[in-house]
């Protein structure tokens, strides 16, 4: 295969390769969520939230320490995203357009070279604006969470559980781009390392996205006993 055509075969079947294995993870996360880390999270959290909200004014420091530190994870991740965006359009304003030399077979420097570094800048303003939306959230949920009047009102922390778990889906998609720049940021190198990247990602998201035996028991476990908890509990009440 001649060199110059490395970039238009290699890199769209890299992209294709990634972009299969998450409509993949998007329809198990819909379908059979408890096969996915994703899944199960967002089943925790909403368990997390009933249990904070059944009693507010006990579990109101609880509640807003643990969203504070995930506002924390989220702005690091916004500052890190944005600080290497302006780092980008700094090195590309100022580059001459004297052609690098060729460190891996297949390294085209030319018009490629702007869609290179366009497409990992744009990476990282995606994960810069998932983080911010994902600090709105968590904002948003640290008032809601410590409400006393919402305690046995099921609408209203349900409401606050999908609230948190929009932010921490936004979060999510936010470490995705980070991810995403690491085969992008190869492709400046050549399209073969950014191929191989893309192959040796996706063998990792898979073990880092999927759920063991063992991890979902532990959660299904702790799912049912809360809710026999909450059902012994109204009973209680009830009568």
């Amino acid at each position: 295969m001649e060199e110059k055509q490395l970039d238009y075969v290699l890199v769209p079947l890299g992209m294709f390769i990634f972009l299969v294995y998450h409509v993949w993870l998007l329809y198990t996360i819909i379908y059979n969520p408890r096969k996915t880390v994703v899944g199960l999270n967002a089943e925790s959290r909403r368990n997390w939230v009933f249990s904070m909200m059944n009693d507010p004014l006990k579990n109101g420091v609880l509640a807003v320490q643990t969203l504070r530190n995930n506002i924390m994870a989220s702005t690091l991740l916004a500052t890190t995203a944005i600080t290497l965006s302006s780092l980008i359009s700094v090195f590309v304003s100022n580059a001459s357009n004297s052609s690098s030399s060729k460190l891996v077979y297949g390294n085209k420097t030319s018009f490629l070279s702007s869609v290179k570094f366009f497409s990992i800048l744009l990476c990282f303003l995606v994960a810069f604006l998932c983080n911010v939306q994902s600090i709105r959230y968590y904002a948003h949920v640290s008032f809601l969470a410590t409400v006393p009047t919402f305690k046995d009102q099921n609408d209203c922390i349900e409401y606050v559980a999908r609230n948190l778990n929009r932010g921490s889906f936004f979060w999510s998609l936010g470490l995705r781009a980070f991810y995403m720049s690491f085969p992008l940021f190869l492709w400046i190198f050549g399209p073969i390392p950014m191929f191989v990247c893309c192959c040796m990602m996706i063998f990792l998201l898979y073990f880092l996205d999927t759920t063991t035996s063992f991890t979902r028991d532990l959660h299904c476990k702790s799912i049912k006993e809360e809710a026999i908890a909450n059902d012994v509990e109204s009973i209680h009440h009830s009568l």
